[in-house]
């Protein structure tokens, strides 16, 4: 038998808007108490008794006992979650950027005090993926996790390599159609992507990342040099999030752009969808697809998450509990399309084992390979316009950097 959730909802945009949607008309055994909005002016098709811009009438509340929290601020979801969580209130959240920030914690007030915290429509909308990486593949070995998570990026290139579109009218397109924020830059420079990446590595290893130890780096430089060199080789441009064990004891994770061909599953993942590919040991690859963003399907995956309250559900972490012993670090190269302007790129990127040279009075490139290291260390260099960079896919392990690896993985141990 469910227990009654009694809700108080944080949040009635795009997604609080597309939650009520599908529960209204619905026996779930729940009813929403009371919503917290910003905007009491707003006019709104529902009662106004139920609104509120008081966020202590919801968390004080003696029968509200379930918090969902789907505000933009992460900063001020943080301050919800973590009272909730301490209060003994069970919280679902779809706020990717809190969630990343703050998840060793939030993990921590899980514990300490009873609570369970859900946050499936935090990543990828619609598709399942941490349900999935908690319970089906628990006790897997997982080479990789990688895919499409951000749909506003995707919109715009899927524009850009099937219709022919210049990058500035894709993008305008896509913030007309509610993809991309006026200010797109934590769409398009993989900021979104990262969050949703650290999200997902910790619960496919058990390692809580800093997303700012994560790179990013977006499509905002991407010209017509790129496009063509890309469909003179019969590949597309996908900005990718990848989290990759690369030994038995250590992880990198990046999201880059990247020359996807063919015959790889997320080729043909267009639009506003998202995907995630899953390669693993035992079960060896798996394809995730649906839509990552909207009210609905990101509604519909916060329903999941509020109707396994209803049945004690949490996260078990069990992966971060079983203490494995792995690290994450930098120190691999990855083969990348690097476009340039001066040399000095080319010398402050340590751009090695170069296998392609072209340059011209237009535009220059070149691809060899470049250590994460490095590139985290001169992300500045890599906003400038006139850089682009891309992941052609492939890998590389210099003496040095096998044996830093082991020393790292050594003094994890220790």
């Amino acid at each position: 038998m469910s227990k009654k959730l009694k809700i108080g909802l944080f949040g009635f945009g795009v997604v609080g808007q597309g939650l009520h949607d599908i529960i209204k008309g619905q026996d779930l055994n729940l009813e929403i108490i009371k919503i917290a909005i910003k905007n009491p002016n707003k006019t709104r098709n529902l009662d106004a008794k139920l609104f509120t811009t008081d966020h202590n009438e919801l968390l004080d509340h003696p029968e509200i006992n379930t918090i969902v929290e789907l505000i933009d601020d992460a900063d001020a979801a943080y301050q919800i979650v973590k009272k909730a969580l301490i209060s003994g209130k069970n919280v679902v959240s779809a706020n990717k950027k809190m969630i990343a920030l703050h998840l060793a914690e939030l993990v921590e007030l899980q514990h300490t005090y009873g609570s369970s915290l859900l946050y499936e429509g935090a990543v990828c909308g619609s598709i399942p993926i941490i349900r999935n990486l908690e319970e089906y593949y628990d006790n897997e070995l997982l080479h990789g996790i990688s895919g499409i998570f951000n749909g506003s990026s995707n919109y715009i290139l899927s524009k850009i390599f099937n219709e022919g579109m210049d990058y500035q009218l894709a993008l305008k397109q896509a913030q007309d159609l509610g993809f991309a924020e006026s200010d797109p830059i934590l769409d398009v420079g993989g900021y979104d992507a990262k969050y949703k990446l650290a999200i997902a590595t910790a619960h496919a290893y058990g390692l809580f990342i800093d997303p700012d130890k994560i790179l990013n780096i977006g499509i905002q430089n991407l010209s017509e040099n790129e496009v063509k060199y890309a469909r003179e080789k019969n590949f597309k441009i996908k900005l990718v999030p990848t989290a990759r064990k690369i030994s038995t004891r250590q992880v990198i994770s990046f999201v880059l752009p990247k020359f996807v061909k063919s015959d790889d599953f997320i080729y043909n993942v267009e639009n506003e969808y998202n995907c995630v590919t899953v390669q693993a040991a035992f079960a060896d690859k798996q394809f995730f697809f649906g839509k990552g963003a909207g009210g609905h399907p990101t509604g519909a995956a916060v329903l999941s998450d509020i109707a396994a309250l209803r049945y004690d559900y949490k996260y078990e972490y069990k992966k971060y509990q079983q203490h494995n012993d792995l690290v994450y670090t930098d120190n691999v190269s990855l083969e990348v399309y690097l476009r340039y302007e001066h040399e000095y790129t080319l010398d402050k990127l340590k751009v090695e084992n170069i296998k392609e040279r072209f340059a011209n009075n237009d535009f220059k490139y070149v691809i060899g390979n470049v250590s994460l290291k490095n590139l985290l260390a001169n992300r500045d260099l890599l906003q400038h316009k006139d850089v682009f960079i891309a992941h052609t896919g492939k890998y590389t392990y210099t003496e040095q950097q096998l044996k830093n690896v082991s020393e790292e993985a050594t003094a994890a141990l220790n």
